[in-house]
């Protein structure tokens, strides 16, 4: 006879799975991970970006003065650096996603013209507080 023990008693067809509740503690357990771990990865992006900032930027600075030490003259353009091979392109700014938000600062004498120094486009602050723009 099918179904039944040896000792008389019907054997239990159960379906294999999961109940709700061990669901739902799966699903708490995974939600307070995420709760721990979500902002220390928000955090460590825009620590990343702003020392990509920071890379660039020094990147870009040694590129103008080695054009300059080479020429005699400051590079009119960012593009000019890559016509030059001085870089191989413009870097894209980490805080505007973009290759076309960098600043160009004219010498302080008002009168050499050129590309004298580079600042970030982007809108806002940093994480230490200091505008983008200031770099």
């Amino acid at each position: 006879m099918e179904g039944r023990i040896a000792n008389g008693e019907r054997k239990m067809n159960r379906c294999k799975g999961f109940t709700l509740i061990e669901l739902l503690v799966v699903l708490a357990i995974v939600g307070m991970l995420l709760a721990v771990v979500a902002p220390r990865y928000f955090d460590s992006v825009e620590r990343a970006k702003d020392a990509a900032l920071r890379t660039d930027l020094r990147l870009l600075r040694e590129s103008i003065e080695k054009y300059q030490a080479d020429t005699g003259h400051l590079p009119e353009t960012l593009e000019q650096l890559v016509q030059a091979r001085y870089l191989r392109t413009v870097p894209i700014d980490p805080a505007t996603d973009r290759s076309d938000t960098w600043v160009a600062v004219p010498a302080p004498d008002g009168m050499t013209p050129g590309v004298y120094d580079i600042r970030s486009g982007a809108p806002g602050a940093a994480r230490d507080g200091t505008a983008y723009g200031s770099w």
